[in-house]
């Protein structure tokens, strides 16, 4: 785990720069870079972190969203499914929309939260009319979840972010860790595979 990005979470929530209940650090599960995140999301400091459940091509999908349920409602980390309104209400999690798309169904979970993937201004932009609470625009930086793909960099992240935060929280995610997220100035909240895997 990367703790110079939980310090810089940590300083985020206590400086009140995050959006309210919206934690600062968010896991994304991925079937090839994390199989069995389980073990991860166990570790993730309590309080602090979102786990956003994919895993979409796994036949064990929902037994695996039981158990990191159970392990989030423990360590009181939010917790929203991507693609799947039903599975998210049966989990009692929010829910993980796609560029802004895929919003039917009931909203909400414990927490209330709905958040989306984004990777463009039009993205940010129905993520924002859906009533998406935070947007994951990426890829930030170079990574390799998108192997050979060019990062937007900090100047158009930090464009686009101020541009489309209005009322809704735009979250950094691709290549972030505890080094580069300081050079995203409007950053409130951060998601990642490898810098918060164990």
């Amino acid at each position: 785990m990367d703790h110079k990005l939980v310090a810089w979470a940590r300083a985020v929530k206590s400086a009140g720069r995050g959006a309210g209940r919206i934690p600062p650090l968010w896991l994304f599960t991925d079937a090839s870079r994390l199989p069995d995140p389980a073990a991860s999301v166990a570790r993730l400091p309590a309080g602090l972190c979102g786990v956003v459940f994919r895993h979409d091509g796994d036949p064990d999908r929902a037994a695996l969203g039981r158990r990191l349920a159970a392990i989030c409602r423990r360590r009181r980390l939010a917790l929203v499914v991507a693609g799947d309104w039903r599975l998210a209400a049966a989990l009692g999690a929010g829910r993980h929309l796609r560029g802004g798309r895929g919003g039917g169904g009931a909203s909400g979970g414990r927490d209330g939260l709905t958040t989306s993937s984004a990777h463009s201004a039009a993205d940010l932009v129905r993520a924002r009319r859906a009533g998406v609470q935070i947007a994951f625009l990426s890829p930030a930086f170079a990574t390799a979840s998108h192997p050979g793909a060019a990062g937007l960099g900090p100047p158009r992240w930090c464009g686009l972010a101020r541009l489309h935060a209005r009322g809704m929280a735009v979250a950094a995610l691709g290549g972030v860790d505890g080094r580069t997220v300081r050079r995203l100035v409007f950053c409130r909240a951060v998601g990642a595979i490898a810098a918060l895997a164990q």
